[in-house]
C-alpha cells in the first residue's frame, strides 16, 4: 500500500505515487565525526556531495522522475527536453542552499513539484524551506516532503506549505493521516491561512 499522502483542493487522501525519487549512488567519502557521533544535520551549503556521485547517478530514461538538486544542476543539459515536456521534478537535502536551486532554475513553476528530503525527524530546516519556496520565491505546485517524515510533522508541514507528504516506510501513512486534522483553529498566521487567529474572528464584548 501506498505511504503517500496528498492534499488535492484542501482534502488529504492516500494516493499511488507517479514521482519515484532518483537517489545518489553511496558516497565513498568518509563521514564527519563530532563528539564520537557522525554529524547528522550537516551545515548549510556543506558539499555533501562528491563530482562521481554526480556523474553516476542513474538517471531513468524514461517516465517521471526527481532528481537530486546536485545532479539537476550538473546535468541540466541531458535533461532539458524532459523538464520541458514537465517530467523532471527536484529534491534537496535541508541542508542544501535553495539558492542554488533559484539560480538555475529561474522559473520554479516549470518544475511540477519539489520534494525536501528530511534526514531526521527533529530537523526543523524543513519547515523554512518550505516556507520560503510559498512566500519568497511564489512556488505554487506541488511541494513534498519524503524520509523522516511522521505523523506529528503533518500538520505543520501542511502549514508551511507542503502539499504531499511521504510517510516513513515503517509507520502508517492511514494512521498519519488522521494527523491532519489535530487542531482546528491554529493561533499563528502561516502558509495556509496568513491571518493569525485575532483576525479571522471579531470578538464581541
Amino acid at each position: 500500500m501506498s505511504n503517500l499522502i496528498q492534499l488535492i483542493d484542501g482534502i488529504a487522501s492516500i494516493v499511488k505515487n507517479e514521482w519515484p525519487i532518483v537517489n545518489l549512488p553511496a558516497s565513498q567519502v568518509e563521514q564527519r565525526v563530532q563528539a564520537g557521533k557522525v554529524v547528522l544535520f550537516k551545515l548549510t551549503g556543506e558539499e555533501s556531495v562528491t563530482p562521481e556521485q554526480i556523474a553516476t547517478t542513474a538517471v531513468p530514461a524514461t517516465g517521471k522522475i526527481i532528481v537530486p538538486l546536485s545532479v539537476f544542476i550538473a546535468r541540466k543539459n541531458e535533461l532539458a527536453s524532459r523538464i520541458q515536456q514537465g517530467d523532471v521534478g527536484v529534491w534537496l537535502d535541508t541542508h542544501e542552499v535553495l539558492e542554488h536551486l533559484i539560480e538555475n532554475q529561474a522559473d520554479l513553476n516549470t518544475l511540477p513539484i519539489i520534494a525536501v528530503h528530511v534526514e531526521r525527524f527533529a530537523d526543523g530546516r524543513i519547515f523554512s524551506l518550505g516556507t520560503l519556496l510559498r512566500t519568497r520565491y511564489g512556488y505554487k505546485n506541488e511541494l513534498r516532503a519524503f524520509g523522516d517524515v511522521l505523523r506529528d510533522q503533518l500538520f505543520f508541514l501542511k502549514r508551511s506549505g507542503f502539499t504531499s507528504f511521504e510517510i516513513r516506510a515503517d509507520r502508517s501513512a492511514q494512521d498519519a493521516l488522521a494527523s491532519l486534522e489535530d487542531f482546528t483553529e491554529p493561533y499563528q498566521g502561516a502558509v495556509d491561512e496568513p491571518r493569525p487567529v485575532f483576525q479571522r474572528y471579531n470578538r464581541t464584548a
